[in-house]
């Protein structure tokens, strides 16, 4: 079975470490304890998703690691509003730094066009300034 990634821009965000530090907040975690991220919309795609999507993290307008979807659950607001919770593997797994154009929401993202995984002797790196992380993308050096 075919599946598809998400990419999601991770606002207010610095840095990696900024994102996961705030996904271990009780905020950012459902009574599981695994982290999830609410949104208003429900995919359409949800099969594709789940058959071993992942969401791809833009921080600082550069896609810088990845999470694994593990379920979408419905969440019902205070409001009374239906909405889609994306419950999602702990920790992130760095890629490659890609460059990536400011949107909203979520978009789908197609394996063929994600940015691969880090190798783990890079992982270990010293993370760039996300400003020379991207140039660096753009040329095609990272």
């Amino acid at each position: 079975m075919d599946y598809i990634h998400l990419v999601k821009l991770s606002v207010g965000t610095e840095s990696v470490q900024d994102l996961e530090n705030w996904q271990k907040t009780p905020y950012c975690q459902g009574p599981d304890g695994f982290p999830r991220h609410v949104t208003r919309m429900w995919p359409k795609k949800e099969t594709e998703i789940l058959a071993g999507g992942s969401i791809y993290w833009v921080i600082k307008g550069i896609i810088q690691c990845r999470q694994p979807i593990l379920r979408l659950d419905e969440v019902i607001g205070d409001d009374g509003v239906r909405r889609c919770a994306i419950v999602l593997q702990p920790g992130l797994i760095p890629t490659t730094p890609a460059p990536k154009r400011a949107f909203q929401g979520w978009r789908y993202l197609n394996p063929q066009d994600a940015p691969p995984d880090l190798g783990t002797k890079r992982a270990t790196d010293d993370d760039l300034p996300p400003a020379l992380a991207g140039a660096l993308a753009d040329i095609g050096v990272l």
